[in-house]
């Protein structure tokens, strides 16, 4: 196991941990990868799956912002 370095901007971290828990509730994608994160482990469940779930997040702008892109939300597959 990892140990999380406490480097960088601790109000950035806050509110990236935020943005991630507000489009987990609005987006597919995200809900589904929290709720799969959320049933991984058993200690620290909630915790664990958002700040994972705001990793990605940022992967995600990172990468928009690189590119130069606007988002679009994939096309959701009926199961």
């Amino acid at each position: 196991e990892t140990s999380r370095m406490r480097t960088g901007n601790k109000y950035l971290r806050y509110y990236l941990v935020q943005a991630a828990d507000s489009v987990r509730k609005h987006d597919a994608e995200y809900r589904d990868f929290y709720q799969k994160k959320y049933d991984e482990v058993p200690k620290h469940k909630h915790k664990r799956a958002l700040v994972l779930s705001a990793r990605k997040l940022v992967r995600l702008v990172f990468m928009l912002l690189k590119t130069n892109k606007m988002y679009t939300p994939p096309e959701r597959r009926n199961p």
